[in-house]
């Protein structure tokens, strides 16, 4: 079987999961929060794994995609699914805004993006946009909440996501995004085209981020800006997908399985013994196996993509 198949149908798997655990499982709202996480994390695995850039401010873009879905609704009059366009146009806006931030790189990169961020928030709770945004009182979208249906718009924006990276896997685009990270001097003397292949990756995985931001605001349909700003939604997708593993295509979401399951099971009643387990899992994991579970699954003679 050629190998970009295989990747399709190993793929196909999580997204199968979630789409059946509903069946047996009534906490739909927990399992939405597992494919949100799951999405944001390939998201991060684009920008991260692909280019090395480590963007903090994700949480941005998520945000952005969230205001720009029920701005579109408030104020445009629109449906859902033609708001989720613009959710991704908001985030898309937002990501060429913040280009100039690649002339920095490492950890000046990060925390510009960081900042950059919280600009958006301030801007966006702001009082005096009380007219547009809601200012810091909150959105109530209730004339389009369907859980059902949203949950099924993520499932379908999962199974999106996760054929992106395959398709970075396995194309030239991808393999020049990973030479562009590991050395990016030498990729521009073979004649790599280093500006607008990062920046197009910062497009793709702000487009990414817009979009689950848009479902997010969709399936809750009330929320504060706070809620959808949160530096939470940046750090916990950067841990899940370096957790399971960069430019891998399972990594990251193995690594939401683990241990965004873990925060489930201990972290929100014993929030004590859950950071315990949580430094424990990521020191072991940063000392003995940098390049995430999916390398320590190869040791074993488990071959996961």
């Amino acid at each position: 079987m050629p190998r970009t198949m295989r990747h399709i149908l190993v793929a196909l798997v999580p997204v199968a999961a979630m789409a059946l655990l509903p069946l047996v499982y009534s906490n739909q709202l927990l399992l939405f929060n597992f494919v949100v996480f799951m999405i944001l994390a390939q998201g991060i695995n684009v920008i991260y794994g692909f280019t090395g850039y480590l963007p903090f401010g994700y949480f941005g873009f998520f945000g952005a995609g969230a205001y720009g879905f029920a701005i579109s609704i408030m104020h445009l009059r629109m449906t859902p699914l033609p708001a989720l366009g613009m959710a991704a146009i908001a985030a898309v806006v937002l990501a060429l805004v913040l280009v100039p931030l690649f002339r920095l790189s490492g950890a000046y990169f990060a925390i510009a993006n960081l900042a950059a961020g919280l600009a958006v928030y301030q801007v966006v709770s702001n009082p005096s946009l009380d007219n547009i945004t809601k200012g810091p009182y909150g959105i109530s979208l209730p004339a389009v909440f369907d859980p059902n249906f949203s949950y099924g718009i993520a499932l379908v924006l999962l199974a999106a996501t996760m054929m992106t990276v395959i398709y970075l896997r396995n194309s030239k685009f991808g393999l020049s995004l990973q030479a562009i990270r590991d050395d990016a001097v030498s990729a521009a003397m073979a004649g790599v085209n280093v500006v607008r292949l990062r920046v197009m990756a910062w497009l793709l995985s702000a487009v990414i981020a817009g979009l689950v931001g848009g479902v997010f605001a969709w399936y809750i349909s009330v929320f504060y800006p706070q809620t959808v700003f949160s530096l939470d939604f940046s750090i916990f997708a950067i841990v899940f997908a370096l957790f399971g593993g960069m430019t891998t295509i399972l990594g990251p979401i193995i690594g939401v399985v683990i241990l965004y399951g873990i925060y489930n099971l201990i972290g929100i009643s014993t929030p004590q013994y859950f950071e315990l387990v949580y430094g424990l899992l990521i020191m072991g994991l940063v000392l003995f196996q940098p390049n995430g579970v999916v390398a320590l699954f190869k040791r074993w003679g488990i071959d996961v993509p």
